[in-house]
């Protein structure tokens, strides 16, 4: 919950409860059509029409033929209901109240914050409410900020059953204090606490969530509207990561307006859920709300990726008007993002760009390899249509760099060919990068040029994120060089370009180049090495057809192979 001024009540997600008639009962009762209409009248985003129950009687719905899809096809339809509030998963609140294990265990609930908020804030009355705290108006007494008005977030610490809860809070505090200088970023004035609670005061935006006016709106937003939107959006969630933060609950019930005025900024708000990420960390812990939830998080291993998925959701709901995945329970919801592909079949669809589509589409790839960054996303032709952008540095370029700098003369010399067959949008978005790299313009980028950028963009989370540690990690590379043509080289994403359509006649074309420039002789162990092959497996079956038995040179096979790196272990468990 944030510091938001319109009063949102929560919507409990419907769940199924299992019972105990006999089967006899369940049988009537499934069969009944007015215990059924009950039963589906209170869904989030579906009602089954009134030919649902007359072709039931002849036939079997094609929604349940036999195949497993959690979600619920609409063959006949009616409209969607309105959004609803999303809620936070059930593994979020048993982190936050936890399930009594810790009961007995006495939990140290002082966090070190002044206990004088009553001296500086007088607090008013509620304005909103979210599962681990409420949200008032108030205004300063005294001080430089005398009279002014402000949120204040108060979080019971009677709620902080956990450990983990108590942990929550103080990180949440932390990043708001780290975290400054972004227009759309809440201002966090200070912390503060008493027995009872903690209070987070912060800056005052009364012109309500996201959602609500997604609501008055109809729904969805036009297409140039929700551009705006997203790129306001991207552009914060792009600095949070180069500070080393991921938001971990982006919706849009988590993003506010300054004012009521239509063209008011919009401000990320409560980082309850965040943490701390270096560039190449991966979290495990599963948080967020259930529809806007990255596929990794569900399967334990995600970073930053995970916003840009989430974002993705709010791109689909702001465009279409609904959600692309569906459940009637959370775990129906998580089989739905797990399984099911985002649908595009949608009428509403139809009526936008095929840029908007594919931007959407780029964002909610459920590989998380293939999937944009937030600063990619900002250099998406359909963003950039109409819209003057000045991208922040991509945080996720040094793993990238990293990686290419430590690997192998044969995987570099794939790369160097492979960069010269990327397209215009790819080359525009890699000059730009290099750019922010270059502050002498001398043509060459170095380990301290990535130093030199990062402070300049730094503020006190990326201290705490461990980035700088990142670096001091390259140190005895700090005397290499790198002009531009190695850097895209170094920053390919082999992964998204994968994905493309192009991807065949691309690595042709590279192999082509390859053949001139780079491939040379090769030695089996020195192949099965570069691939990460255990040694158990039959190495000469393995590479037999990636190395040309005439001159010992790669194949195009064997090129592609190189280029995918560790995922051409894949190669040998189709042997």
């Amino acid at each position: 919950m944030g510091a938001c001024s319109s009063k949102h009540e929560d919507t409990q997600l419907p769940v199924i409860k299992r019972n105990n008639c006999t089967d006899m009962e369940q049988s009537t009762k499934k069969n009944d059509p007015n215990v059924a209409r009950k039963r589906w009248s209170f869904l989030a985003l579906y009602t089954r029409g009134p030919a649902y129950y007359f072709f039931s009687r002849k036939s079997s719905s094609p929604a349940t033929n036999g195949k497993t899809n959690p979600t619920v096809r609409r063959f006949f339809r009616r409209a969607f209901q309105p959004l609803t509030r999303a809620q936070h998963m059930k593994a979020v609140l048993a982190r936050r109240h936890g399930e009594g294990k810790e009961g007995n265990v006495r939990l140290n609930k002082s966090f070190g914050f002044s206990k004088h908020i009553r001296h500086k804030c007088e607090i008013g009355e509620e304005v909103g409410k979210g599962h681990f705290g409420h949200t008032h108006r108030a205004k300063f007494k005294k001080g430089k900020h005398k009279g002014q008005q402000v949120a204040v977030k108060i979080i019971p610490k009677s709620k902080m059953t956990t450990a983990i809860a108590i942990d929550d809070v103080r990180r949440e505090v932390t990043i708001l204090k780290a975290l400054s200088g972004h227009d759309h970023l809440i201002k966090f004035y200070d912390a503060y606490e008493d027995h009872d609670n903690v209070y987070l005061v912060m800056e005052f935006c009364e012109g309500g969530v996201l959602l609500d006016r997604i609501l008055s709106r109809g729904g969805k937003f036009p297409e140039d509207d929700a551009k705006s939107l997203l790129i306001q959006i991207l552009t914060v969630v792009a600095f949070c990561h180069l500070q080393g933060v991921v938001h971990r609950d982006l919706k849009p019930e988590n993003f506010i307006y300054a004012s009521k005025d239509k063209d008011a900024e919009l401000k990320v708000i409560d980082f309850g859920l965040s943490d701390f990420i270096s560039p190449d960390e991966r979290l495990d812990d599963i948080v967020g709300s259930a529809y806007y939830v990255a596929p990794e998080v569900l399967q334990r291993s995600y970073g930053r990726e995970a916003d840009v998925w989430s974002t993705g959701i709010i791109a689909y709901v702001l465009l279409c008007g609904n959600r692309p995945f569906w459940g009637r329970t959370e775990s129906g919801i998580f089989r739905a993002v797990l399984r099911n592909e985002p649908g595009f079949n949608e009428t509403c669809w139809s009526k936008l760009s095929f840029e908007a589509k594919d931007f959407v589409k780029s964002l909610l790839i459920k590989d998380p390899r293939k999937r944009l960054t937030a600063v990619q996303a900002l250099c998406h032709p359909w963003i950039r249509n109409g819209h003057e952008i000045k991208p922040p540095f991509d945080i996720s370029i040094l793993r990238f760099v990293k990686r290419y700098i430590c690997s192998s003369s044969l995987r570099k010399a794939t790369l160097q060919a492979l960069s010269k067959t990327v397209t215009f949008d790819d080359l525009v978005y890699l000059k730009e990068q290099f750019s922010l790299l270059e502050p002498n313009n001398s043509g060459y980028i170095s380990v301290e040029t990535f130093k030199m950028a990062l402070t300049k963009y730094s503020t006190d989370a990326m201290k705490e994120s461990s980035v700088h540690d990142f670096l001091e990690s390259l140190g005895k590379l700090k005397y290499r060089r790198m002009d531009f043509e190695e850097f895209c080289a170094a920053a390919l994403r082999v992964h998204q370009l994968e994905g493309h359509d192009r991807w065949d006649e691309q690595t042709k074309t590279a192999y082509e180049i390859f053949e001139k420039d780079g491939n040379r002789s090769i030695v089996v162990e020195e192949l099965a090495s570069e691939l990460s092959l255990s040694p158990s497996i039959p190495v000469r079956d393995v590479v037999e057809d990636l190395i040309r038995q005439t001159d010992g040179k790669l194949t195009y096979l064997g090129f592609v192979k190189v280029l995918q790196g560790a995922s051409s272990r894949n190669v040998a468990k189709g042997q």
